[in-house]
């Protein structure tokens, strides 16, 4: 039976917008072994994407309410599902695997699961960016944006700290899975970040995180930049939960631009290299870009549009002050859907998944 429990877990996650592809081995099933005890995955089955209190689960399902919100609280805690807890109302709600389980498993990540989440990784790529809409968006530096390029809301990460009252920053999952597997980072690893319009949100919050200030998420932010990390955040006009801090060598999504998939996050800026203004320096090149959009011509070096995803951080950091950030023609942009739920509409469509009995 525990089996069965954890092969209906992993069809529900494939039917979800997200994914979570079979592989031949069965090795979906023993990543779900690792996190889920067999009554827990039977659970998240019962659970949609909407937020519930547990005396709706329970009603709707038919579970007996005793022990059911403690159960909730559990897999909450161990990362398995997600939940809210405002004005003393607990609600419950499941989580894709990406974005969603895997980030939550933070505080449980070992070598073991980093190795299987590395070799899953490539099958549920693969999966991923065979399809739209992207799942994250670069937000440029902000600062780096010319003022006669008028920035949608969408596109300014202070637009997204200020409709923000609660923040939390936490250890990027992705930095500490690559560590685990010796392959250690050397930027900042404490970068990723939540959001909430609530306040006191993230207090108690099972993420694992340290609670900051609207302060501390602009020094966040300033630190990022510096290191030279790419600010990323959902593929949504609004309803933004987090900014990631990425870097090349660790993220997924980054690491496949690097592997010539150039859609795998959604820009809607391009830098650009004034050749007669260029020292040669190399410093965009060799420290700044995250993606590999920099080569070096014969004179001067030169961006690969086709590559670049449009971050500022050349243009931060251009000693000479030869690289500007271009907005991309109407044409070229692909705008991002109005919020999660179209999100998940449109991921659904284009995979060809009915979702509803999750909703």
């Amino acid at each position: 039976m525990s089996d069965e429990n954890y092969q209906r877990l992993a069809k529900v996650l494939d039917t979800l917008p997200n994914g979570f592809p079979a592989t031949e081995d069965g090795l979906e099933i023993r990543i779900l072994k690792k996190i889920f005890a067999p009554e827990e995955a039977d659970l998240f089955c019962d659970l949609r994407l909407t937020p519930e209190t547990a005396e709706q689960i329970s009603e709707r399902t038919s579970r007996p309410i005793e022990g059911l919100e403690e159960m909730l609280l559990s897999m909450w805690e161990r990362g398995e599902i997600d939940a809210s807890d405002l004005a003393g109302i607990k609600k419950f709600r499941m989580m894709p695997w990406i974005l969603g389980i895997y980030e939550f498993q933070n505080k449980r990540m070992d070598k073991e699961f980093a190795k299987m989440c590395e070799e899953y990784s490539m099958h549920w790529g693969a999966q991923f960016v065979s399809f739209g809409p992207q799942l994250m968006q670069v937000i440029p530096i902000e600062k780096e944006i010319p003022a006669k390029q008028e920035a949608l809301t969408y596109q300014q990460v202070s637009n997204l700290i200020e409709n923000a009252q609660s923040f939390m920053v936490t250890e990027c999952i992705c930095k500490k899975h690559q560590g685990l597997l010796d392959n250690p980072c050397d930027k900042p690893t404490e970068v990723c970040m939540g959001m909430n319009p609530e306040p006191g949100f993230y207090e108690d919050h099972p993420w694992g995180g340290r609670v900051i200030t609207k302060q501390g998420a602009y020094e966040v932010l300033r630190k990022a930049e510096e290191a030279g990390l790419v600010h990323m955040t959902s593929n949504l006009e609004s309803g933004h939960g987090y900014i990631c801090n990425c870097c090349g060598c660790c993220c997924g999504l980054l690491r496949a631009v690097n592997m010539g998939i150039p859609n795998a996050v959604n820009s809607h800026y391009f830098a650009q290299i004034d050749p007669d203004v260029c020292d040669a320096c190399g410093v965009c090149a060799e420290e700044r870009c995250q993606v590999n959009a920099i080569e070096e011509g014969e004179e001067a070096y030169q961006i690969l549009k086709e590559r670049c995803i449009g971050c500022g951080l050349c243009v931060s950091s251009c000693p000479s002050e030869a690289i500007q950030l271009i907005h991309k023609k109407p044409e070229e942009i692909v705008h991002p859907v109005k919020d999660e739920e179209s999100w998940f509409d449109e991921r659904a469509r284009q995979r060809g998944v009915d979702y509803n009995a999750y909703r």
